[in-house]
C-alpha cells in the first residue's frame, strides 16, 4: 500500500482544503464582511438620536444591551445589516483561519494547528451569540422595546454563558489561540511583527451578547484584521503564499529576524 504524505505542504498544492480560490477568497472576504458589520453596528448606535434621559439610563447599566436594543429600534436598517454582516464575517473567517493555520504550519506546525483550532472554536461561540442577538432584536417587534429590555437584562447572564457554559468556554479559544496562531505565522514568515500586533488587536475583541461596537474596539480592530488577512488572501489567490522561514535560505546565509517588520 502506498504511503500517504501528511507532512505540512505549501498552500500551492492542488489537493489542500479548502483550496486556493475558496481559501484565498475567505481570507479576503471574511475580514471585509467582519469590518463592514462592525462599522454598521457602530453607526447604528452612534447616529441614534437618543434623549438625555435615555443616555443617562444607558450610563447606569452594567452592560450595553439596553443601548443596543434601543439603537435597533431607532435605526433598524443599519443595525440589522451590521449584525448580519458581522455574522457572515464570523462564518467566512472560520475558513480563513484554516488557511492561515496551513500557511503558518509550514514553519511552526504545532503552534499553528493548536492556535488555528482554538480560534475556529472561538468563532463558533460568536455564532451562538449572534443567534441570541437576533432573537432579542426580533422580540422588540412583538413585545416592544421596554419589555424586551427587561427580559434580556433579567436573563443576561444565563443567555451570555449559554447551556452548560459551552459558548463562553469556547470563547476563551480566541484569547488563547490568537497569540499562538500569530506566533506561528511570525515564525513561518507569513507575518512580521507589525502584522502580529494587528492580529492580536483584532483577535482580542469583545465577546458576548449585544455588545457595543466602539470606534477602537470594533471598527479599528476590524480594519486591522483586513490589513493582516486581505494581502495574504490575495497572495493565496495568486498562488504566491509566503514560504516558511525554515525554507528561505541556508542557515549560514539566513538573515536575522528583525524586531520591527511587516
Amino acid at each position: 500500500m502506498p504511503s500517504i504524505d501528511i507532512t505540512p505542504a505549501s498552500v500551492h498544492h492542488s489537493a489542500w482544503f479548502p483550496g486556493r480560490f475558496i481559501g484565498g477568497g475567505a481570507l479576503v472576504l471574511g475580514p471585509l464582511l467582519w469590518f463592514a458589520g462592525l462599522t454598521l453596528r457602530h453607526l447604528a448606535g452612534s447616529t441614534a438620536e437618543f434623549t438625555s434621559e435615555q443616555r443617562a439610563f444607558f450610563a447606569t447599566q452594567p452592560f450595553a444591551a439596553p443601548e443596543q436594543l434601543a439603537a435597533y429600534a431607532v435605526n433598524p436598517g443599519p443595525a440589522t445589516a451590521g449584525y448580519a454582516l458581522y455574522t457572515a464575517g464570523a462564518i467566512v473567517l472560520c475558513l480563513a483561519v484554516v488557511v492561515l493555520a496551513r500557511v503558518a504550519a509550514a514553519g511552526s506546525p504545532r503552534l499553528a494547528r493548536l492556535g488555528g483550532a482554538l480560534v475556529v472554536v472561538g468563532l463558533f461561540s460568536r455564532l451562538y451569540w449572534a443567534g441570541v442577538d437576533e432573537t432579542a432584536l426580533r422580540l422588540i417587534g412583538t413585545l416592544g422595546l421596554e419589555r424586551t429590555t427587561e427580559i434580556v437584562m433579567d436573563l443576561y447572564t444565563d443567555i451570555s454563558y449559554g447551556p452548560w457554559r459551552v459558548p463562553v468556554s469556547a470563547a476563551f479559544g480566541l484569547y488563547v489561540g490568537t497569540p499562538l496562531l500569530g506566533l506561528a505565522a511570525f515564525r513561518s514568515g507569513a507575518f512580521g511583527t507589525g502584522r502580529v500586533v494587528l492580529f492580536l488587536f483584532a483577535g482580542w475583541m469583545w465577546t458576548g451578547v449585544l455588545k457595543r461596537s466602539e470606534l477602537i474596539d470594533g471598527v479599528l480592530s476590524g480594519a486591522a484584521l483586513c490589513l493582516v488577512l486581505v494581502p495574504l488572501g490575495i497572495k493565496v489567490l495568486r498562488d504566491a503564499a509566503p514560504q516558511p522561514r525554515t525554507q528561505a535560505q541556508p542557515a549560514e546565509g539566513r538573515a536575522p529576524l528583525r524586531v520591527l517588520s511587516w
